[in-house]
């Protein structure tokens, strides 16, 4: 990881420094990567790709004022999530402004085993949940992230990361009292 972080820092002092090719370098040890992360959130691949290119524009022009070189990947992965957090928001703003669907659970034909039913009752749930919520969720529990690398990428402090899931997981256990699965 020392050595990732050297490599980073090496090629964004190369490109503030001029050399074109560093940034070309940049793009391609994390372009794939800021497309993962921007689909494994928005799960849209043709979104995720315009994601991962508005957030190059972005790192294009601010890289000048990154003062900590070695830390461009969590510099760079943060403005990424920050920009599929925001195209999340505009899409929930446009689903309030149409009528919502609703995935029926009980009332399909295909049937469910339990443990399917409570992970889909269970990912209906984290869907519901805030856009900041949702977003800690799943780097915590589905990434595997630390609070302190959530509160990095997501530019908060830790004791925000925490209160955010503390109140996802209270509202999932909401949620799942009203669908019969509480224990």
């Amino acid at each position: 990881m020392k050595t990732d972080q050297s490599i980073d820092e090496k090629l964004v002092e190369a490109y503030k420094a001029g050399d074109k090719k560093a940034l070309a370098e940049l793009v391609k040890r994390w372009h794939k990567s800021f497309c993962d992360k921007a689909y494994w959130l928005v799960k849209d691949k043709d979104v995720a790709k315009d994601i991962a290119q508005d957030s190059w524009a972005i790192i294009i022009n601010k890289i000048a004022h990154l003062k900590e070189p070695k830390q461009f990947k969590y510099w760079a992965f943060r403005i990424v999530c920050n920009k599929a957090t925001d195209w999340l928001r505009l899409q929930s703003k446009k689903r309030r402004n149409t009528l919502e669907y609703e995935v029926e659970i009980q009332g399909d034909e295909t049937k469910y085993s339990e443990n399917d039913q409570l992970k889909l009752i269970l990912l209906k749930g984290v869907n519901e949940l805030p856009i900041n919520q949702k977003t800690i969720v799943r780097l915590f529990y589905i990434e595997s992230y630390s609070l302190k690398q959530i509160s990095d990428l997501q530019d908060i402090s830790i004791g925000t990361a925490k209160s955010r899931l503390f109140h996802a997981r209270e509202k999932l256990k909401t949620i799942l009292k009203h669908t019969d699965y509480e224990n």
